[in-house]
């Protein structure tokens, strides 16, 4: 089957993209799970300009064209549809007298539809949803995190809160302005603007890991924004890009869709200098993110690197190394110090049965011993470091299950030992099931 004014599928195995498919406009695909799962090329269309579609991650944000598809493909016409799912379920222990344990859902289900109109224009549409609310407003226990409220009132400190069941409903159109050129503008309700690397559960690097980094709102806490726009010049492998979005973080009703509101500002600059390498720095003003604290906005910058090399027919191995920082900016215009964050995390997937995925962080944070009535307080420098594993078992070609299991150790400074005690080791449990 082809696409309109594309070439015909190839059936020779490409483990990465030709310059030939770069000046297409279309992409050499590996990876492609429309026969047996062993990586094939396929022709079509990226979502956002003339390269590879494998460079795309969550919202507009990019990868190394190296990456592996992650999800199943299809053809319906002049339509190419992708679906992906990962669903688990989780047991959850973090130790201490601010820990607990608890079993949880978590995961997304998301689908894709992209159409090549012509040699020149490019249209797609995205759905992403996720099992999360099912947590109740609490979410789950995990040292260290902080961020969002659970009731509106209080604010949620050692959990992760539940995502909303609408992650991402988004809409774009790109322009084809040369050969290795084109123009886009996406729109999202809920979308992701143009802010730091793909979100964590996006991120080959870590996706296989069902706990969240504690960088979280450091890095990619806008992933679910209520409006967003963005439009952007693409040029080879370079992108630059600016968004126009809703600065307030979700509300704690997690099945609705709130109203947008364009009061915040983020610009991205992306580079993929090789296919195995993806490199992004940005920048953002954020307006009141947060419900208990209205009166402050947030500046953030964000930079990143992202190294995936495949291993054999149906491996990989995806490093990422991020910096970010964030400052509290009252009423008046008085900046609050720059909190920083770092984040280092691998995966290793050496065949199509087993993963071993690791990360290690480390936090400026002010939220961990709030004062009476805020959400700030004394400043610590934390971190965290985790490893794990996941057998996975095949079902069909394009479905499995996996089991498997991390621990973590939380790394704190003598001034939180009262807190957090003596015990500092926590892990999880989970089984998975997969779609791709």
């Amino acid at each position: 089957m082809t696409m309109p004014n594309a070439p015909a599928p190839s059936p020779t195995p490409a483990p990465a993209e030709t310059s030939a498919d770069r000046h297409d406009g279309m992409a050499a695909m590996p990876g492609m799970s429309m026969t047996d799962g062993d990586r094939k090329t396929m022709r079509m269309p990226a979502a956002f300009g003339p390269y590879s579609m494998m460079r795309e991650a969550s919202g507009t944000a990019w990868q190394p064209d190296a990456s592996p598809v992650q999800g199943v493909m299809r053809m319906a016409g002049n339509w190419t549809i992708m679906g992906q799912a990962m669903l688990n379920g989780v047991y959850d222990d973090q130790s201490g007298p601010r820990g607990g344990d608890r079993f949880f859902a978590s995961g997304m289900v998301m689908g894709m539809a992209t159409n090549a109109l012509s040699a020149h224009d490019t249209v797609a549409f995205r759905a992403m949803l996720s099992p999360d609310p099912l947590m109740g407003s609490r979410g789950y226990p995990l040292l260290l995190a902080a961020g969002e409220t659970a009731d509106g009132r209080t604010p949620l400190v050692d959990r992760q809160h539940p995502h909303d069941l609408f992650m991402e409903l988004s809409g774009s159109y790109s322009r084809r302005i040369g050969e290795d050129a084109s123009v886009f503008v996406y729109a999202g309700l809920p979308g992701e603007p143009a802010f730091g690397p793909g979100s964590f559960m996006h991120r080959l690097s870590i996706m296989d890991s069902p706990e969240a980094p504690i960088t979280h709102h450091w890095f990619d806490s806008t992933h679910i924004t209520f409006g967003v726009v963005t439009a952007g010049l693409i040029e080879d492998g370079v992108k630059i890009e600016a968004s126009r979005f809703k600065g307030r973080e979700p509300d704690q009703n997690r099945y609705d869709i709130e109203a947008p509101r364009f009061d915040s500002t983020a610009v991205r600059a992306s580079w993929n200098p090789t296919a195995t390498l993806a490199l992004q720095a940005s920048w953002a003003r954020i307006k009141s993110p947060e419900q208990l604290t209205p009166q402050e906005d947030q500046e953030r910058w964000s930079a990143s690197a992202i190294y995936t090399k495949a291993i054999g027919a149906r491996g990989y191995f995806a490093a990422t190394a991020a910096w970010g920082r964030k400052t509290e900016i009252d009423a008046d215009g008085h900046r609050g110090p720059g909190l920083d964050a770092y984040l280092i995390e691998a995966t290793v997937k050496p065949d199509d049965r087993w993963t071993v995925f690791a990360r290690a962080e480390r936090i400026d944070t002010d939220e961990l011993l709030p004062a009476p009535g805020q959400i700030h307080g004394p400043q610590f420098t934390v971190g965290k470091a985790s490893v794990g594993t996941i057998r996975d078992f095949r079902l069909t070609r394009n479905v499995k299950v996996g089991i498997g299991g991390l621990v973590a150790r939380s790394l704190t400074p003598g001034g939180l030992d009262p807190s957090y005690g003596g015990d500092r080791t926590s892990g999880m449990a989970f089984v998975r099931l997969k779609l791709g």
